[in-house]
């Protein structure tokens, strides 16, 4: 790549271990959804067999996707990740469009959603006004920001340190759920949804892998392995492996205590756990708890996301400032500085609908869903594009593994379409906005 292109002659280095890695990954999956779609899968399953097979479908699912994507990693090892993908196959243009949607819809979404998870979490321990959360989220935004700015290995050092807190936490729910006899009355307390829960096993589907999401973001860090790229296929398998256990072992906490009826009636089953075993000092710590898994996932959001900014500005002259690699620290500060003020915008917007959380899901899954699917094609264009490139894994069973891969995203594109509001519509907007920028600045 030449200068004029926007490159850096500076370039990230293999700094990351593979227990880096696959920290980064579980750090980004393993969120504080596992809170919350568990309520949503029970009404849509009806059984516990059905409940938990869901949770064993998303996790396979979730593995064919990341044997699609350790053929890719492999392939094409590059910081850029899913956009460095999409230009081999698709071409500048396409690869230009998928940046532009991490930058202004897909990362800098994911950051403000999961910022304001820790903003919703903290305000009933200390409310700080009207814009409480919105609050909460800037500073979360703002303060991890600087972590990752200070370098790649102070970022991933405070993300062991966010993902030992978050597992402590999610090991005493687990000990809590099964070896706590819950409170009779406070149990009986509890509603019930009987007779509203339904057999719609694609429905549910569609909550579990939106909790399995975003495992994909190794991509962005194969170049930074250590290990060599060869190694992203251990790191995610066991990546997978480990949410998969993660999520059976607390989806059976929430089920022994609370049962299918219980859990199905509820909006924060965790909340519900604690309630009715260890009463309200419980309540209490499943609320930071849930803030840690969100904090943990925020940091590893903006570690992962500032990659494609970097890239874009690598290859396009009009954004080469983002382009800049800071090998002191081995991170892209400009690339870090952009991703946090759009990410602080979207805080903003949401601010002003006074519900940011859901402003921002609807806003970010269409986009979202639509790129997951041109990355399970792109496997297969570049099969026959580039037959001759050196493949030290290729996925198995192809292309049957690529074509469920990429059924399973046309559905998720499909059911976030249709289930979402209006702020799915601003997200689309955005995208065909980007379209018409390429073309301005080409």
């Amino acid at each position: 790549m030449k200068e004029g292109m926007g490159t850096s002659k500076h370039s990230p280095r293999p700094v990351l271990r593979m227990v880096d890695a696959v920290v980064i990954i579980v750090g980004v999956v393993v969120g504080a959804g596992i809170f919350r779609t568990p309520s949503l899968v029970a009404a849509s399953t009806g059984s516990w067999e059905l409940f938990l097979t869901a949770w064993l479908l998303g996790g396979l699912v979730s593995l064919i996707g990341a044997l699609c994507y350790a053929e890719l990693t492999t392939t094409f090892p590059n910081t850029g990740g899913d956009y460095h993908f999409l230009m081999q196959a698709f071409g500048r243009r396409f690869a230009f469009l998928f940046a532009w949607a991490r930058v202004s819809v897909i990362q800098t979404g994911s950051i403000a959603l999961l910022a304001y998870i820790v903003g919703d979490y903290i305000t009933p321990l200390y409310q700080l006004g009207t814009y409480s959360s919105a609050i909460y989220a800037a500073l979360v935004v703002v303060i991890l920001t600087g972590v990752n700015i200070v370098g790649a290995k102070f970022g991933t050092g405070a993300q062991k340190v966010l993902l030992a807190i978050q597992f402590t936490g999610l090991l005493l729910v687990v000990v809590v759920g099964f070896l706590v006899t819950p409170n009779p009355t406070a149990l009986a307390e509890l509603p019930t949804a009987s007779d509203g829960m339904n057999n719609a096993l694609g429905l549910a589907m569609v909550f579990v892998l939106l909790t399995f999401g975003g495992w994909n973001e190794a991509g962005y860090i194969s170049a930074e392995l250590r290990a060599g790229s060869r190694k992203m296929v251990r790191v995610l398998v066991i990546s997978i492996f480990v949410i998969t256990a993660i999520y059976l072992l607390i989806n059976g906490a929430f089920l022994r205590v609370l049962g299918m009826d219980r859990m199905a009636a509820s909006d924060a089953v965790g909340v519900d756990l604690m309630r009715v075993t260890l009463g309200e000092p419980g309540v209490f710590l499943i609320g930071l708890l849930v803030a840690l898994a969100a904090l943990t996932s925020v940091n590893a959001t903006i570690f992962t996301g500032a990659r494609t900014n970097y890239a874009l500005g690598r290859d396009f002259k009009a954004f080469a400032w983002l382009g800049k690699w800071y090998d002191k620290t081995s991170s892209p500060i400009h690339a870090l500085l952009a991703q946090g003020v759009v990410a602080l915008a979207l805080i903003g917007l949401g601010a002003m609908t006074r519900d940011g959380f859901q402003s921002m899901v609807d806003f970010t899954a269409p986009v979202f869903w639509f790129f997951f699917l041109a990355i399970g094609i792109s496997l297969i264009v570049l099969r026959r594009k580039k037959p001759h490139a050196p493949r030290p894994f290729k996925v198995p069973l192809y292309p049957v593994t690529p074509i469920i891969f990429c059924g399973s995203c046309t559905y998720l594109l499909y059911s976030s379409l249709m289930y979402t509001g209006v702020g799915a519509l601003v997200g689309v907007a955005v995208l065909l906005f980007g379209t018409l920028f390429f073309f301005i600045i080409r």
